[in-house]
């Protein structure tokens, strides 16, 4: 860790100075280093920083032990980067409210590797998140690391999507990257550092706040080449998402869904509004330039290899899970004969059993 980190720190600390005024200092004094030693009337002379921002810097220096704090930051586990380092993310450098600093456990994205968006609503369907564990899964196969915000729903079947096929994927979190947000993803947060890395503009030890994650998703379209938004409600995080993504210039695509369904309302909206529309993963490889995934030919090699009742059971499944219920009246299989066949499927590593007697194509 460089002598310089502890300024840096410091900087990113000071409270009620955003990443604006940061950036300002930096560009005036050339250093966090430099701004340390500033008095009250220096301060005021850099464009933007009122008397009351000078204040709260010279106040800041009393209270903030810079050996002991950058000693914390170290415990941690996290690395820091800021503006003022040539390695910072390029991706990042020229949004909106650019962050002064950014804060990850594993690593962040390289500068030439593909990245796209999976981001919806948390309480989403079965068939939204079967749609997203496939697009990250697809997107993975074809070299495209996922970024989203490790949320409930879809957001993180995307991840895990990634995760099953084989790929990177990056979180950004609305709290400090030390915290596993929510508290019963440990799981997905310890997988998204084996493939990837978890990523966050706020200091180790920040709690999650409200206002905290609608500022995040900026960081997660900036951070992506295309958004795609599964399943939204009007009004969403998603859209703020997707907003954030066309003034920067990004593609947006949206999934349908039903007329009547207020999940969907949101992505209906996006559609209607112009963006992109995704009626096939292959459609949507195609328009991203992608080499489209044959999986259509791997199932048709598959069932010839099952027998004659795997194959029926097999090939009740495409996006949306199966109950075991709806098997049985689909296959006119008895009970005991089907559960043996599913069995059979899941040694075979086609299906998985996702909920008690509840199956999903793998």
């Amino acid at each position: 860790m460089e002598k310089k980190w502890k300024y840096q720190y410091w900087m990113k600390n000071i409270p009620g100075i955003g990443n604006k005024k940061l950036k300002k200092l930096v560009e005036y004094c050339g250093s966090a280093q430099e701004v340390y030693g500033l008095t009250k009337r220096q301060l005021q002379k850099v464009e933007g920083i009122r008397a009351c921002d000078a204040e709260a810097i010279a106040e800041s220096r009393n209270h903030f032990d810079l050996e002991k704090n950058v000693q914390i930051l170290r415990e941690t586990g996290i690395s820091m980067i800021t503006i003022e380092e040539e390695e910072f993310p390029e991706r990042l450098k020229n949004i909106s409210d650019c962050p002064y600093a950014v804060f990850y456990k594993g690593r962040l994205p390289k500068e030439d590797e593909k990245t796209a968006a999976i981001v919806g609503a948390r309480m989403c369907s079965s068939y939204g998140r079967a749609v997203s564990l496939a697009l990250g899964e697809k997107l993975a196969a074809c070299s495209v690391s996922i970024v989203s915000g490790m949320a409930y729903g879809i957001d993180s079947f995307g991840h895990w999507g990634a995760i099953r096929g084989r790929g990177n994927t990056y979180a950004v979190l609305g709290c400090g990257a030390d915290i596993c947000y929510p508290a019963g993803g440990k799981e997905l947060y310890d997988k998204i550092l084996q493939s990837g890395g978890i990523l966050s503009e706020y200091p180790p030890h920040t709690n999650p706040a409200p206002a905290q994650f609608p500022a995040r998703n900026r960081l997660i379209s900036a951070l992506s080449d295309v958004i795609i938004v599964v399943e939204a409600k009007n009004k969403s995080g998603s859209l703020i998402t997707a907003d954030f993504a066309l003034e920067q210039g990004k593609d947006v695509y949206a999934v349908p869904g039903r007329l009547d369904d207020a999940q969907s309302a949101g992505c209906n909206e996006l559609i209607r509004q112009g963006s992109g529309i995704i009626t096939s993963f292959e459609g949507l490889l195609t328009d991203l330039g992608l080499e489209p995934d044959k999986s259509g030919a791997k199932d048709k090699i598959l069932k010839k290899s099952l027998e004659k009742e795997e194959a029926l059971v097999y090939s009740c499944f495409g996006l949306q899970p199966r109950n075991m219920e709806e098997l049985l009246k689909e296959t006119k299989i008895p009970a005991a004969r089907l559960a043996d066949l599913l069995v059979k499927l899941q040694i075979k590593g086609l299906v998985e059993e996702y909920f008690k007697n509840h199956y999903r194509k793998k």
